[in-house]
């Protein structure tokens, strides 16, 4: 088990801090959007005390930090990650209020959560996508993880059940910005 996340972690016109219950206030648009959920095991959020509620009762393996912009302190998305295998496995998960699309906004913040995990001694950080999720399967090859294998009929969603691509990079790949 790890301890409670406190760290802010300042990158560039990004600056992450730990997710709190009342960033739900900002981040339920995100959650309860069909389309941005599309990919998710869970369904859409209807309801603002639903993702009050997941704020509040995030497992003690995951650390969660806000993504916000440099000098303002609303949430426009998150990244988690959560130790599988302690001190040497992590697995990372993202969200970004769909306004902030196409701005590079995730790769930074997934990218700066990563160099975080990497510097403390993670050796492997993995992420599972749906394999139609596009947009997250480039975001993952940008960072340069590898694709590692499909899992067949792996999550029963609100969609029915998927596949999952899983995807992994290891610390001595690591390099941000890519060359």
């Amino acid at each position: 088990m790890i301890a409670r996340e406190t760290l802010v972690i300042e990158a560039g016109r990004l600056r992450l801090r730990p997710r709190r219950v009342e960033d739900a206030e900002a981040l339920f648009a995100s959650l309860a959007d069909p389309e941005l959920m599309r990919w998710w095991s869970s369904a859409p959020h209807e309801s603002i005390d639903k993702t009050r509620a997941e704020f509040a009762r995030t497992p003690p393996d995951w650390r969660t930090w806000a993504i916000t912009r440099t000098g303002e302190d609303s949430a426009i998305g998150y990244v988690a990650a959560g130790e599988k295998r302690q001190g040497n496995v992590s697995e990372i998960g993202y969200l970004l209020a769909r306004e902030h699309w196409g701005s590079g906004i995730a790769i930074e913040a997934v990218a700066a959560v990563i160099g975080h995990l990497f510097a403390e001694g993670q050796r492997r950080v993995f992420a599972d996508t749906d394999p139609d999720n596009a947009h997250s399967r480039a975001l993952l090859e940008r960072l340069g993880f590898q694709l590692e294998g499909t899992l067949r009929g792996e999550w029963e969603t609100h969609i029915g059940v998927r596949d999952t691509a899983l995807y992994g990079l290891l610390r001595e790949e690591w390099r941000w910005p890519r060359t």
